[in-house]
Protein backbone atom coordinates (compact mmCIF):
# COMPACT_ATOMS: atom_id res chain seq x y z
CA UNK A 1 0.00 0.00 0.00
CA UNK A 2 1.74 2.99 -1.08
CA UNK A 3 -0.71 6.62 -0.54
CA UNK A 4 0.15 10.28 0.03
CA UNK A 5 -0.05 9.36 3.47
CA UNK A 6 3.13 6.72 3.54
CA UNK A 7 4.84 9.35 1.28
CA UNK A 8 4.32 12.21 4.57
CA UNK A 9 4.97 9.44 6.75
CA UNK A 10 8.50 8.37 5.03
CA UNK A 11 8.86 12.20 4.71
CA UNK A 12 9.17 11.66 0.96
CA UNK A 13 6.58 14.82 0.71
CA UNK A 14 6.70 17.77 2.67
CA UNK A 15 3.76 18.40 5.34
CA UNK A 16 3.04 20.71 7.73
CA UNK A 17 3.46 18.43 10.96
CA UNK A 18 2.04 20.03 13.88
CA UNK A 19 2.47 16.66 16.60
CA UNK A 20 4.11 13.41 16.07
CA UNK A 21 5.16 10.32 17.96
CA UNK A 22 5.81 6.67 17.87
CA UNK A 23 2.12 5.73 16.82
CA UNK A 24 0.85 8.50 14.48
CA UNK A 25 1.94 11.90 12.63
CA UNK A 26 -0.96 14.91 12.96
CA UNK A 27 -0.50 17.41 10.07
CA UNK A 28 -2.04 20.25 7.94
CA UNK A 29 -5.13 19.18 5.07
CA UNK A 30 -3.99 20.98 2.47
CA UNK A 31 -7.04 21.36 1.49
CA UNK A 32 -8.62 22.54 4.45
CA UNK A 33 -12.33 23.18 5.49
CA UNK A 34 -11.36 25.76 7.61
CA UNK A 35 -7.30 26.73 8.11
CA UNK A 36 -6.16 24.76 10.97
CA UNK A 37 -7.87 21.68 9.81
CA UNK A 38 -6.07 19.09 10.88
CA UNK A 39 -5.57 14.79 9.88
CA UNK A 40 -4.03 12.66 12.32
CA UNK A 41 -3.00 9.21 10.79
CA UNK A 42 -0.98 6.18 12.26
CA UNK A 43 2.69 5.48 11.15
CA UNK A 44 1.55 1.51 10.48
CA UNK A 45 -0.44 1.40 7.54
CA UNK A 46 -4.14 0.23 7.75
CA UNK A 47 -6.93 1.17 5.29
CA UNK A 48 -9.90 2.26 7.23
CA UNK A 49 -11.68 1.22 10.80
CA UNK A 50 -12.11 -2.20 9.75
CA UNK A 51 -9.02 -3.25 9.48
CA UNK A 52 -7.49 -1.07 12.37
CA UNK A 53 -6.52 -2.75 15.36
CA UNK A 54 -8.31 -0.95 18.67
CA UNK A 55 -5.17 0.20 20.25
CA UNK A 56 -4.46 2.58 17.27
CA UNK A 57 -7.70 3.94 16.98
CA UNK A 58 -7.95 4.73 20.92
CA UNK A 59 -4.71 6.50 20.15
CA UNK A 60 -5.76 8.23 17.71
CA UNK A 61 -9.00 9.73 19.21
CA UNK A 62 -6.30 10.82 22.39
CA UNK A 63 -4.57 12.52 19.99
CA UNK A 64 -7.26 13.89 18.17
CA UNK A 65 -8.11 15.21 21.90
CA UNK A 66 -4.93 16.66 22.30
CA UNK A 67 -4.99 18.88 18.65
CA UNK A 68 -8.78 20.12 19.58
CA UNK A 69 -7.56 21.51 22.86
CA UNK A 70 -4.53 23.05 20.06
CA UNK A 71 -7.04 24.29 18.25
CA UNK A 72 -9.21 26.10 20.36
CA UNK A 73 -6.31 27.90 22.53
CA UNK A 74 -4.49 28.93 19.70
CA UNK A 75 -6.76 29.50 16.36
CA UNK A 76 -9.66 31.01 18.66
CA UNK A 77 -12.47 28.38 17.36
CA UNK A 78 -14.76 27.69 19.92
CA UNK A 79 -15.45 23.97 18.77
CA UNK A 80 -14.31 21.79 16.14
CA UNK A 81 -15.93 18.56 13.98
CA UNK A 82 -14.23 15.56 14.40
CA UNK A 83 -14.47 13.42 11.33
CA UNK A 84 -13.59 10.31 9.99
CA UNK A 85 -14.61 8.78 6.37
CA UNK A 86 -14.48 4.61 6.28
CA UNK A 87 -15.09 3.23 2.43
CA UNK A 88 -15.59 5.04 -0.71
CA UNK A 89 -19.17 5.21 -0.33
CA UNK A 90 -18.54 7.18 2.68
CA UNK A 91 -16.20 9.62 1.18
CA UNK A 92 -12.80 7.83 1.63
CA UNK A 93 -10.36 9.14 -0.95
CA UNK A 94 -6.97 8.38 0.57
CA UNK A 95 -7.11 4.56 1.58
CA UNK A 96 -5.00 5.11 4.82
CA UNK A 97 -6.65 5.55 7.61
CA UNK A 98 -7.02 9.44 8.92
CA UNK A 99 -8.90 11.45 11.35
CA UNK A 100 -10.03 15.13 10.20
CA UNK A 101 -9.95 17.68 13.56
CA UNK A 102 -12.13 20.86 11.56
CA UNK A 103 -12.24 23.79 13.16
CA UNK A 104 -15.52 25.54 13.41
CA UNK A 105 -16.26 29.11 14.05
CA UNK A 106 -19.75 29.60 14.15
CA UNK A 107 -23.26 27.88 14.59
CA UNK A 108 -24.24 26.91 11.38
CA UNK A 109 -21.51 25.91 9.84
CA UNK A 110 -20.64 22.15 10.80
CA UNK A 111 -21.22 19.52 8.51
CA UNK A 112 -24.04 19.42 6.10
CA UNK A 113 -26.07 16.10 7.25
CA UNK A 114 -28.38 14.06 4.34
CA UNK A 115 -32.15 14.00 4.86
CA UNK A 116 -32.41 11.84 7.34
CA UNK A 117 -34.27 8.85 7.24
CA UNK A 118 -37.20 6.48 9.39
CA UNK A 119 -37.76 3.00 9.93
CA UNK A 120 -41.11 1.01 8.54
CA UNK A 121 -43.26 -0.71 11.44
CA UNK A 122 -40.93 -2.96 13.17
CA UNK A 123 -37.49 -2.67 11.02
CA UNK A 124 -36.22 -0.72 13.62
CA UNK A 125 -36.26 -3.38 16.02
CA UNK A 126 -35.16 -5.84 12.93
CA UNK A 127 -32.04 -3.64 12.80
CA UNK A 128 -31.38 -3.54 16.88
CA UNK A 129 -31.38 -7.47 16.55
CA UNK A 130 -29.04 -7.62 13.35
CA UNK A 131 -26.79 -5.09 14.81
CA UNK A 132 -26.31 -6.64 18.54
CA UNK A 133 -26.28 -9.92 16.84
CA UNK A 134 -23.09 -8.77 14.93
CA UNK A 135 -21.22 -7.42 17.73
CA UNK A 136 -21.50 -10.29 20.45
Amino acid sequence: MSTIFKKIIDREIPASIVYEDDVVLAFLDIYPIRKGHTLIIPKKESVNIFDTDADTLAHMMIVAQKIAVGITQSLGAPAVNIHMNNGTEAGQDVFHIHLHVIPRYERGEAFVVPKHESYDEGEERECAEKLKTAIA
